[in-house]
């Protein structure tokens, strides 16, 4: 796969001159290292940009610290700068879930840390801000999807405001950003000032209070508390999430107002799902699907490394999960490929030139959700839930796995292709019914057995993430019954097939709601089922989720009751611990524990004589 420099969107003054630019239309500065493939959400909007034929360069991981060389050597656009933190939070980036400095970071070569700011997105504009302030800057990316309302930043532990008051940005593209950008830039190009850019869907602005909010005979407003009522009242602050989590994932959302100091923030409802022609367009961007060549003495890219040879067939998730930032940011609804975009990359991915046969990954956000939507359109436009599959799966949610069999037979089939795996976690609850009409139906017996016996490397990642079914409701996940009746039939098929597979869950400690004695019973449970746990992980409060709000208020959004949640350092250590009960230096800890919790009988459960420690 033959590559020259100019193969790549620009990078310094010297590659804009190669192109034979003068002067440049957008700018996207971003965190990670620029890495040209589509599941880099800097390369896509850069690439989208150039598919409009206008000229765009990309500045990854300037330098903040010293004269602000990075942001001065390829001047001002003409129309304005764009702003990402990266594929990831800077804060999540940087911080373990006990706010411990990571010492490596994912999407820098050579995996150093130390590449970017904490808070990067703000730390970007406002440099941006004090070197050309007469520029634009738009905000997009995760970090300020998530950030876009009065949110719970855990790192600094208190509730901020809009990223927009805290960066002074101009406007917020939140969510898959491809949509709003063209319409942004089709108005632009109209010659409408960025200012006037007030009804642009799925983007947020901010006015100052004494301005009116532009009109539009199709958008109803709805006013949130304001950011002064919530930093004085915590079950304000979670009341005011209910509403911006189904207005974030509803067919038709109301236009959000929230009062911030002396300005208003209006946040403008979202678009439709992308269809199966838009998405594709995304994934057929000239991409050379490499990192930059400027890192090629630098060292691998680990996040470049794990997906280089991974195709991800869709976008979205309707799980809904507490805990989890997926639909805030891509949505409950799923935007999936067409079969034609998937094998086509799949092609290209075997023209790389370290390409030894094998797709890591045909997978998405939930690895078994491709082409699955509603039956009946207009049920989903009234739906207000959050998810499509809890507390039980919707009547109204086509489950059949046909689409996915398919394609991962005909990639199989492929000369080219040795093995597919799928390394996306995958929904169990999806695949596990008693109505054996459905099972047959949606072809759920058929995909396990193709999933067991052709796509799996040795280990299937599932995420039951804990045992108790309290916890459980609040996490939003299924019963851990259908974790078991998944791993008696991933075990009889591994059996039956002659194979030694390992079915890999992972749970969490210190979710809200969770308390010791369920970290007791979740450790008990899983050591009877033969599990000495690796893959466990503390709760991680992230902006945007319910699980976050219960974490910082003591109240649930939805019945505002309140929640126990382990807050303190130790608390955490604590509930952490059971994890590891085949540690003998823990033992006399949790005998302890379980005494203290009235549960002796628990001991001789988890520490009896046929521990295999």
């Amino acid at each position: 796969m033959q590559t020259t420099l100019t193969d790549w969107l620009p990078t310094t003054r010297k590659e804009v001159q190669l192109r034979g630019w003068d002067t440049l239309d957008v700018i996207i500065i971003s965190g990670d290292a620029y890495i040209d493939h589509p599941a880099f959400g800097h390369a896509v909007v850069a690439r989208l940009i150039e598919a409009q034929n206008l000229r765009v360069a990309i500045l990854p991981q300037p330098n903040w610290q010293d004269d602000l060389r990075d942001f001065k050597k390829l001047g001002a656009p003409r129309l304005f700068f764009g702003v990402t933190s990266g594929c990831m939070d800077s804060m999540v980036n940087h911080y373990t879930a006990n706010k411990r400095k990571r010492s490596d970071d994912a999407y820098t070569p050579g995996g150093k840390a130390g590449f970017r700011p904490d808070y990067a997105t703000v730390t970007y504009t406002q440099i941006l801000k004090k070197l050309y302030p007469d520029v634009p800057v738009l905000l997009g990316g995760i970090e300020a999807s998530l950030r876009r309302v009065t949110h719970y930043d855990y790192w600094s532990n208190k509730l901020k405001p809009t990223i927009l008051e805290e960066s002074g940005a101009d406007m917020l593209v939140y969510g898959m950003g491809e949509q709003p950008l063209l319409d942004v830039i089709k108005l632009l190009n109209k010659g409408i000032p960025f200012s006037s850019l007030n009804t642009v869907p799925q983007t947020a602005i901010l006015l100052d209070r004494k301005d009116k909010i532009p009109k539009n005979k199709n958008w109803q407003d709805l006013e949130l508390a304001s950011h002064k009522k919530c930093l004085a009242d915590k079950r304000t602050f979670a009341s005011n999430f209910k509403i911006i989590e189904r207005e974030s994932n509803k067919t038709h959302a109301y236009r959000l107002v929230q009062k911030v100091a002396n300005k208003k923030l209006v946040i403008n409802p979202p678009y439709a799902t992308m269809t199966e022609k838009e998405i594709d367009h995304s994934f057929s961007l000239p991409y050379t699907r490499q990192p930059h060549p400027k890192y090629k003495n630098r060292g691998q890219i680990p996040a470049y490394e794990m997906i280089k040879f991974s195709v991800n067939m869709h976008r979205g998730c309707f799980g809904g999960c507490s805990f989890c930032t997926i639909s805030a940011h891509q949505g409950k609804f799923i935007a999936s490929r067409s079969e034609k975009s998937i094998l086509n990359e799949v092609q290209e991915i075997t023209k790389l030139p370290d390409f030894k046969g094998y797709i890591s990954d045909l997978g998405g956000p939930s690895g078994n959700m491709y082409k699955m939507k509603g039956k009946d359109q207009a049920i989903c436009d009234r739906c207000v839930s959050p998810s499509c599959i809890h507390p039980t799966v919707c009547d109204n949610l086509d489950t059949s796995h046909k689409a996915m069999l398919d394609i991962y037979k005909k990639v199989a089939a492929m000369p080219e292709i040795k093995k597919a795996f799928v390394s996306s976690g995958i929904r169990y609850d999806l695949l596990v019914d008693d109505d054996l009409e459905v099972v047959r139906r949606n072809h759920y017996d058929e995909y396990i057995q193709q999933l067991v016996t052709h796509h799996v490397s040795g280990r299937l990642k599932v995420a039951p993430e804990h045992t108790s079914d309290k916890v459980l409701k609040l996490m939003r996940k299924p019963s851990f019954a259908f974790f078991r009746k998944f791993k008696k039939r991933f075990d009889s098929i591994n059996k039956k097939a002659g194979l030694r597979q390992q079915l890999i869950p992972y749970f969490i400690s210190a979710h809200p709601g969770c308390e010791l004695e369920d970290m007791a019973d979740l450790a008990i449970q899983t050591k009877d089922m033969g599990f000495k746990l690796e893959q466990v992980q503390g709760f991680t409060p992230t902006p945007m989720t319910v699980a976050t709000v219960i974490y910082y208020s003591g109240y649930h959004p939805y019945t505002l009751k309140p929640i126990f949640t382990a807050t303190s350092d130790h608390e955490k250590k604590l509930q952490n611990k059971f994890f590891f009960w085949y540690k003998k230096a823990n033992h006399k800890w949790i005998r302890n524990m379980l005494k203290k919790a009235g549960k002796p009988e628990w001991i001789d459960k988890l520490l009896g004589n046929k521990v295999n420690v």
